[in-house]
């Protein structure tokens, strides 16, 4: 499964689908449609999709940021934050800043008097701000982009 790979790539920009209650058959499909690239751990999948014409990539990477800088070198794409492109975690729409007071009654009295920047998704309505975790996000990125220019090499 690759549900937490999907949110990174979401957080980065990137415009993907991810659904774990598909079968093969059902994404090579969606893939086909969709003019998709099908991104797999699962080598079966793998050879059905480029059987099929389908562009697939598979994942070797056992970790997070493994996984990022396989598939930022692959697609050459950045690695760093762009909120301006960031899509929802939960449902792919771009996320927008939103003032600190229109929020307000969306989350709790602590988040509101120790952050200042707030971003909302205009599809879901679910509000992101760069909490505790942020350092964390940032690290695995930084571990990502050292992978991926040994990749390079």
């Amino acid at each position: 499964m690759l549900g937490k790979l999907s949110r990174w790539l979401l957080i980065l920009g990137q415009d993907i689908q991810y659904s774990n209650k598909l079968d093969d058959d059902k994404l090579i499909l969606i893939a086909e449609r969709e003019k998709r690239i099908i991104l797999t751990k699962d080598m079966e999948l793998y050879h059905r999709a480029v059987a099929r014409g389908i562009d697939a990539f598979y994942i070797r990477g056992s970790t997070e940021s493994a996984k990022l800088a396989e598939l930022a070198r692959q697609f050459n794409f950045s690695l760093d934050i762009d909120l301006k492109r960031t899509r929802c975690p939960k449902c792919n729409t771009r996320i927008s800043p939103i003032r600190k007071e229109e929020i307000a009654n969306k989350i709790k009295k602590k988040t509101y008097t120790y952050y200042n920047e707030f971003w909302k998704c205009p599809n879901c309505n679910h509000v992101y701000w760069q909490g505790a975790h942020w350092s964390r996000i940032h690290a695995t990125l930084e571990k990502a982009k050292k992978l991926r220019s040994i990749l390079l090499l």
